[in-house]
């Protein structure tokens, strides 16, 4: 994949290096059927700027549909099997309607604004419309310790994201009652420099000391009436 970036000139290799984690995440899906959503097509409003990481996936996926959002209108910069559309990434009802007529999407990457409120947004988003088994990936998360960014301290991306490593675990967690939408479906969380990649699926393994999370449930509610 780092090979197709290059002649590309997407900034996923070299200004960054997104392309060695995503060979790693991806390489076995390569010949699949897919279609891919990337959020954020490059160069800014110049009308005929940006594509490149578009033509990078279409490349590397030679089966997939790929589609572009960005705020600007880049629609020109559609090609067989990339349709580019214009769609602010905060917009949800477009968003749900795009996922509804091109989707549902294996792969969807988060490489927009990188303003911290949008990333969680559209996430929050898209993230129940990812098909399952897929893989959502947020690029360039420098911004979430970035104040100017909305990257203030326990508001940022990061500290969101973060905050979803529990839901791996929820089946150990006393204070659990029942599982919520995130705890069923997120089933890994990789973390690499300014890159986070979630795995969905379905995260129903069972705790592994049911008596002993069952104990500790029973003391937490006793406490609870004690207090």
């Amino acid at each position: 994949m780092t090979a197709v970036a290059s002649v590309y000139g997407t900034d996923k290799w070299g200004t960054h290096f997104y392309t060695k984690h995503y060979q790693r995440y991806f390489s076995a899906w390569r010949k699949r059927n897919l279609r891919i959503l990337e959020i954020g097509v490059g160069g800014y409003s110049a009308f005929d700027s940006g594509g490149a990481s578009l033509r990078m996936w279409s490349r590397y996926f030679p089966h997939a549909q790929i589609v572009g959002i960005d705020l600007y209108d880049k629609t020109q910069i559609s090609e067989s099997r990339i349709t580019v559309l214009q769609c602010d990434q905060t917009d949800t009802a477009k968003l749900a309607s795009i996922s509804e007529r091109y989707g549902p999407f294996d792969i969807i990457i988060d490489d927009g604004s990188h303003l911290n409120q949008h990333v969680i947004a559209t996430f929050q988003c898209l993230f129940p419309l990812l098909k399952s088994p897929g893989f959502y990936a947020i690029e360039d998360l420098q911004t979430a310790y970035w104040p100017s960014w909305g990257g203030v301290p326990g508001q940022s991306s990061m500290d969101y994201l973060k905050s979803l490593v529990d839901c791996l675990n929820h089946a150990e967690n006393p204070a659990q009652q029942s599982p919520a939408y995130y705890d069923q479906n997120i089933v890994e969380i990789a973390f690499f420099h300014n890159l986070c990649i979630l795995a969905k699926g379905s995260n129903d393994e069972p705790s592994n000391c049911p008596e002993l999370v069952a104990r500790e449930r029973e003391a937490l509610r006793k406490n609870a009436l004690s207090v």
